[in-house]
């Protein structure tokens, strides 16, 4: 059974996009910080009749990733990687802290690309695979309030259009995600969304996601 890893997903479209990867037959590596969300994520797959395994790993730690990613293609049939994890500081530049830049930077940005380094040998060297990343509508045009993290997703957008390019001429597939906010626990602590409840769920979007996964970009504007 192949093989999908996904990060971040233990809770809101990490979580919905695994269940749907599941259901078409592949096994599911979740990965993410808190081990309770990710076993709930688990749970949920394996009632629906699916299969999948968890990995605690922080992605902003090249030490975390080398030592438990390490291995990773003896124990599994590794089709494809996820990159869903990521985390937003909202409000006027001048008030965001250095911080808050670092965090964005080294979940969004920086995990990406590591995970990325990590997995993509291996598709390489099989011939196929797959590597979606969640990027966000932050990552077509700038916001106000949101300069370090459109910063952040403008530079994974950079990183996947090269990698579309380099890989053209081969079978590993590179999807970027373009969508807007969803009702999920990402706005949870921040006062910058007001009604979340009033956005798109995780799972309408992980749905449109899937059925346009034959397409380079993936753009869906709520």
């Amino acid at each position: 059974m192949k093989t999908i890893i996904v990060t971040g997903a233990g809770t809101g479209l990490g979580k919905e996009l695994a269940l749907l990867f599941s259901k078409k037959g592949y096994h599911l590596l979740l990965t993410g910080r808190r081990e309770e969300t990710l076993a709930s994520a688990k749970k949920e797959i394996e009632e629906t009749g699916g299969k999948a395994d968890i990995l605690t790993l922080d992605i902003r730690s090249s030490e975390d990733i080398s030592k438990k990613m390490d291995g990773i293609s003896s124990q599994y049939s590794v089709y494809g990687l996820v990159n869903n994890a990521g985390v937003g500081h909202f409000g006027y530049f001048a008030n965001t802290s250095e911080e808050q830049i670092r965090e964005m930077l080294d979940t969004n940005v920086l995990g990406t690309i590591l995970m990325t380094k990590t997995v993509l040998p291996v598709l390489v060297e099989q011939g196929e695979g797959l590597v979606m990343n969640i990027i966000s509508t932050a990552g077509i045009r700038g916001k106000v309030q949101e300069a370090g993290y459109c910063a952040s997703k403008f530079a994974v957008r950079g990183f996947t259009e090269s990698l579309q390019k380099e890989y053209a001429d081969t079978k590993i597939k590179f999807n970027a995600v373009y969508m807007g906010g969803m009702n999920t626990p990402f706005w949870e602590g921040s006062d910058y969304v007001k009604n979340p409840s009033g956005l798109m769920s995780a799972k309408e979007v992980a749905e449109m996601i899937i059925d346009k996964m034959d397409q380079d970009e993936i753009i869906i504007e709520n």
